[in-house]
C-alpha cells in the first residue's frame, strides 16, 4: 500500500509540474490561440484517473487472472514428494526474503518456466510449469524459485504495474491534445470533439503506447538482473547460473504477455527494445561477474 501511495503522489507531482511547464512556456495560450480550448489541468487529472485505474485493477486481479489463464493448480495439500519438496523450498526462501508464504501452484505445460504475481509481497502467487519440474534438477528449480521469490520481495509486480499506469496517463493526455489539434486544424470542428478527434486520438494512443512500451520494457529488463541476483543469494550463484543455462533454447510462449515480465524467461519480441527480459547470455554474464 505504501508503494501505491508513493506512486500516486509521484504521479500527482508530475501532473503539477507539467501544468506549470505549460503555463511557463505559454503552451496552453498557444493552443488557445489556435482554436484549441482545452482545460489542461482537468485533462491531466482525467488522464491520470483513466491511466491509473486500469493498472491498479489489473494488479489486484492478477492472481485470479493468472490462475484462470494459465490453469494453475494451487497446492493446498501436497499429493507427492515433488509437491512437498516444492512447498518446502518456497517456504524456506520466503522466510529468507522476509515475505509472507506465497500460494504455490503448478501449470501443465511442457516448457520449463515459472512466474510470480500478486498485489503485495505477503499475498503473492509463485507458479512453476510441469516442464520445469520434469526437465530441471532440484538445484536448478530451487534457483528459479529464488528468482521468483525475489520478484515478490522486491515488489516488482506493484512497481511495474504502477509505472505502466503513469505511462498510460501521459499517453492518454498527449493523444487527447493531438486529437483536439487535428480535429480543429484539419477537420475544422468547432469544439474539437468531432469524429476527427476520436479517430486521431485512437491512432495517437496506439502509436504513443507502442513507443512508451519501450520505457516499461526497459524497467522490466533491469529488474530481471536484480531478481537473478536475488535468486543467487537465496539458492546460490552457481545454481542460478546453471538454471539460466538450462533455459537457453527453451520456449516461453505458454506464458501470457501480461505475466511474461514476471517469468523466469520470456521471448525476445520484435527486438531487445520491446523485450521484457534481457538475453539469457547477458544475465549469465552478469551473475558470473558478481563479486562474492
Amino acid at each position: 500500500m505504501t508503494r501505491i501511495l508513493l506512486f500516486m503522489a509521484t504521479n500527482a507531482a508530475i501532473l503539477l509540474v507539467i501544468t506549470i511547464l505549460f503555463r511557463v512556456f505559454g503552451l496552453d495560450s498557444m493552443l488557445y490561440q489556435n482554436g484549441v480550448d482545452l482545460n489542461l489541468p482537468a485533462l491531466l487529472i482525467m488522464s491520470a484517473v483513466i491511466g491509473m485505474t486500469g493498472s491498479i485493477i489489473s494488479l489486484f486481479m492478477s492472481k485470479t487472472m493468472a490462475k484462470r489463464s494459465m490453469g494453475v493448480q494451487v497446492i493446498d495439500q501436497p499429493t507427492n514428494q515433488t509437491e512437498k519438496w516444492l512447498l518446502e523450498v518456497v517456504s524456506r526462501q520466503a522466510k529468507q526474503a522476509g515475505i509472507g508464504m506465497p500460494e504455490v501452484g503448478i501449470f501443465n505445460t511442457p516448457e520449463p518456466n515459472a512466474f510470480a504475481t500478486g498485489a503485495n509481497k505477503n499475498n503473492a502467487l509463485v507458479a512453476v510449469s510441469a516442464g520445469l519440474l520434469q526437465s530441471m534438477t532440484q538445484d536448478e528449480v530451487e534457483a528459479v524459485v529464488g528468482h521468483e521469490i525475489s520478484h515478490v520481495a522486491n515488489g516488482d509486480m506493484v512497481t511495474l504495474t504502477l509505472i505502466q499506469g503513469v505511462v498510460n496517463t501521459f499517453v492518454y493526455f498527449l493523444a487527447s491534445i493531438i486529437g483536439h489539434v487535428v480535429d480543429r486544424a484539419v477537420f475544422r470542428s468547432e469544439n474539437g470533439r468531432g469524429m476527427g478527434y476520436f479517430a486521431t486520438q485512437m491512432v495517437a494512443q496506439i502509436v504513443l503506447s507502442f513507443l512508451a512500451s519501450m520505457i516499461v520494457m526497459w524497467f522490466s529488463r533491469w529488474r530481471e538482473f536484480h531478481a537473478d541476483k536475488g535468486g543467487a543469494n537465496l539458492a546460490g550463484r552457481q545454481k542460478m547460473i546453471n538454471a539460466l543455462r538450462a533455459l537457453q533454447g527453451a520456449s516461453s510462449e505458454t506464458i501470457p504477455a501480461e505475466f511474461q515480465a514476471f517469468a523466469i524467461s520470456a521471448g525476445g519480441g520484435l527486438s531487445r527494445l520491446f523485450s521484457s527480459h534481457p538475453p539469457l547470455e547477458d544475465r549469465i554474464r552478469a551473475l558470473e561477474n558478481l563479486r562474492d
